[in-house]
C-alpha cells in the first residue's frame, strides 16, 4: 500500500543454511522485529491512521495497550501530526511507557490489567468521539498487517507457506487475505500459545473460545478471545492452527539469539517454534517464518532460560 512506503520499513527476508538444514526445508524469517517500533504493529496502526479524515484526525486518536500496539499507533499519529492518546496498565513497564512517550503520544496509566485500561480509553472516546484504533479487530488495521505477506512474497516468490502467531488474529487475518490473493495455493499455517489458544480451541472445536485467564510468557499474543472481524476471516482462509508450549517459544528464543545474535519477543519466536515442534507435519519445501516482533523484557530473560533449558525439541536439545 502506498500508504505506508514513507513509513514503515521493508523489512528483510533472513535464512539460515543450518536452520535449512536442521529443518529440511528452505525457511526464510521475515524479520519484523527490525521494524519501526520494533514490531509489525506500526504497519495497521499507519493504515487506519491514514484512511482518517481531516475531520477525523482533527479529534485525535485514543488506544488501549500495554506494549507493541501502543508504539504502533503513537508513532503513526505522529507522523500524520495528529494527538493520540494511550491507555496503558498502570504496571506497564517503565520501559514501554517511556518509547510510547518517545513518539509523542499522551499517555494515561490505569488499571491493574488490559482490560480496565481498554474499558477506561472506550469511556473517553464515547465523550470525545475521537477514533479508537483497535490492535486487531478493524478492518483497516487487517489491511495494514497483510503488507508483511505482501513483501514476503515480493522478496521470496518461491514460498509456499506462511507460519503466523496469532493473538487476536489481525496479523494472520491481514496476511492470509493477502497471500491467497498472490497465490491461492499458498498455504497460512497459524500458531497460538497452549496457554492462551482461543482461536485454536474455536477453529478446531476443541475447547473455549472465550478465556477467562490466559498464561503465558508471549503476552503480545496472550489474547482470551478472537476478534469478532478476525475469526470469520482466519476460518475462510487459514489452512491450519497449531499450538506451542512456553518451553517451545522459549527454546526458540534462545537458539536465535545463541546462534543467530537474533532477539525475538515470546510472540515473535511463536512460529519459528511451531517450526521446530510440527516442522514434520508441515508440508512445506519453501517455508515463511513471521519473526513478530523482538520488544523482549529484558528482565524475564532468566526465567526463558530456565524454561529453554527444559526443551523437549530434539534439535535443539
Amino acid at each position: 500500500m502506498e500508504q505506508l512506503i514513507n513509513v514503515v520499513h521493508r523489512t528483510p527476508l533472513m535464512t539460515s543454511t543450518t536452520i535449512n538444514e536442521m529443518t529440511g526445508k528452505k525457511v526464510y524469517f521475515k524479520m519484523e522485529n527490525q521494524q519501526k517500533t520494533g514490531a509489525f504493529k506500526i504497519r495497521g496502526a499507519s493504515y487506519k491512521i491514514s484512511q482518517l479524515t481531516e475531520r477525523e484526525a482533527n479529534k485525535g486518536v485514543i488506544a488501549a495497550s500495554a506494549g507493541n500496539h501502543a508504539q504502533g499507533v503513537a508513532l503513526a499519529a505522529s507522523t500524520r501530526g495528529i494527538q493520540a492518546k494511550i491507555y496503558m496498565p498502570a504496571k506497564t513497564p517503565e520501559a514501554k511507557v517511556a518509547a510510547t512517550k518517545s513518539y509523542g503520544a499522551k499517555i494515561v496509566l490505569t488499571g491493574e490489567s488490559f482490560q480496565e485500561a481498554y474499558e477506561a480509553a472506550m469511556e473517553e472516546q464515547s465523550q470525545t468521539n475521537s477514533t479508537f484504533v483497535h490492535p486487531f479487530d478493524d478492518y483497516d488495521v487487517i489491511a495494514g498487517q497483510g503488507t508483511v505477506a505482501v513483501e514476503m512474497i515480493q522478496q521470496q516468490s518461491f514460498i509456499d507457506t506462511l507460519i503466523v502467531p496469532i493473538g487476536g488474529g489481525g496479523l494472520i487475518s491481514g496476511v492470509a487475505i493477502a497471500a491467497k490473493q498472490i497465490n491461492p495455493k499458498i498455504r497460512i499455517i497459524g500458531v497460538q500459545a497452549q496457554g492462551a489458544s482461543p482461536t485454536y480451541n474455536r477453529y478446531h472445536k476443541c475447547g473455549p473460545s472465550s478465556l477467562q485467564q490466559v498464561s503465558t510468557i508471549a503476552d503480545g499474543i496472550a489474547v482470551k478471545k478472537p476478534g469478532i472481524h478476525t475469526f470469520p476471516i482466519i476460518q475462510a482462509y487459514v489452512d491450519d492452527i497449531v499450538t506451542v508450549s512456553d518451553v517451545d517459544i522459549a527454546s526458540a528464543i534462545i537458539y536465535m539469539l545463541e546462534r543467530n545474535k537474533t532477539l525475538m519477543e515470546g510472540a515473535g519466536a511463536a512460529a519459528f517454534a511451531a517450526l521446530l515442534v510440527h516442522g514434520h507435519l508441515i508440508r512445506s519445501s519453501h517455508c515463511g517464518v513471521i519473526v513478530s516482533g523482538g520488544n523482549m523484557d529484558l528482565s524475564k530473560m532468566q526465567q526463558i532460560q530456565m524454561l529453554a533449558n527444559q526443551t523437549k525439541i530434539s534439535c535443539l536439545a
